[in-house]
């Protein structure tokens, strides 16, 4: 992923417990999950917003003879 291997991420929980105590620690994971759950839902209803295609001229006249 981020090339973060078990060594590196045992570092980082034992920083993180010196750090927040191991009373807050849950409460940290969990905020930090509902940020990154957050995070996702905004990107992914970004790239679902795309604007489509405007209609080009030759659409226009197809859809006018159409409806000769």
């Amino acid at each position: 992923m981020f090339g973060i291997g078990v060594p590196e991420l045992i570092i980082i929980l034992i920083i993180g417990l010196i750090v927040f105590g191991p009373g807050k620690l849950p409460e940290v994971g969990r905020t930090l999950g509902k940020t990154i759950r957050e995070f996702r839902k905004v990107s992914n209803g970004i790239m679902d917003d795309e604007p489509t295609p405007k209609a080009t001229k030759e659409t226009k006249t197809v859809d006018s003879e159409q409806n000769k």
